[in-house]
């Protein structure tokens, strides 16, 4: 049994192995739990001792096979807490993240594989993230950001990077949502902003935004 602090942490961890592609140093886990670096050796040291994540003082942190389970168990939960949000009571996608924090440390297995079956055993969550099988293994797209995109090239969203409530809002008042077709009509070379085109309407994007949607393209 894991404490709701500890499985923060290893899901934590788990995100930024994936950002990084490697050893996650103890700032770069401080930054992400908003905490001192002092705490995070306190507890990387306690999960070490567990056998959840190896330690290596001056090089960072890799979970273990058994750490990366817990965490994308974690993770699994969430994800599929946020479609059931969505899905099946209403809540809209910028509103359902701080609710799953919440449901996703709930230790029943039971419960998990019934929510996993009563939501028809979905692949991604509302954001487009992959929601992780009972195995912990993910399902991969091919997916690529917009700023990668060339002009006249079309995409489907499929994902976002930045999933905060003001993105969220932002992209609702744009009309755009997964599944909803864009088109790059054309990119800045000064600032790499975009005009591109989502229904009948045509604007511009700045070059952060395009750097947090997920694309599926032709």
């Amino acid at each position: 049994m894991f404490s709701l602090a500890e499985e923060n942490y290893l899901k934590a961890i788990y995100h930024l192995e994936q950002e990084i592609q490697g050893e996650v140093s103890t700032n770069a886990i401080a930054d992400r739990m908003d905490t001192k670096p002092s705490s995070v050796t306190d507890m990387v040291q306690k999960l070490a001792d567990k056998e959840v994540l190896s330690y290596k003082k001056y090089k960072g942190t890799l979970l273990t096979p058994s750490g990366r389970k817990i965490a994308a168990n974690v993770i699994r939960k969430h994800r599929l807490w946020e479609v059931f949000l969505v899905e099946k009571l209403n809540f809209h996608w910028d509103e359902v993240h701080e609710i799953a924090e919440q449901l996703e440390h709930v230790q029943s297995e039971e419960l998990v594989r019934r929510l996993d079956k009563y939501l028809g055993h979905p692949d991604f969550d509302p954001h487009g993230d992959p929601i992780p099988d009972k195995h912990g293994n993910v399902k991969r797209t091919e997916k690529k950001l917009l700023s990668e995109c060339n002009k006249n090239q079309q995409g489907v969203c499929v994902g976002v990077k930045e999933s905060s409530v003001e993105f969220l809002q932002y992209l609702d008042k744009r009309k755009i949502s997964i599944g909803t077709k864009i088109k790059v009509l054309g990119k800045e070379f000064f600032d790499s902003s975009m005009i591109i085109q989502v229904g009948s309407d045509q604007f511009f994007i700045s070059q952060k935004i395009a750097e947090n949607l997920y694309v599926q393209t032709n």
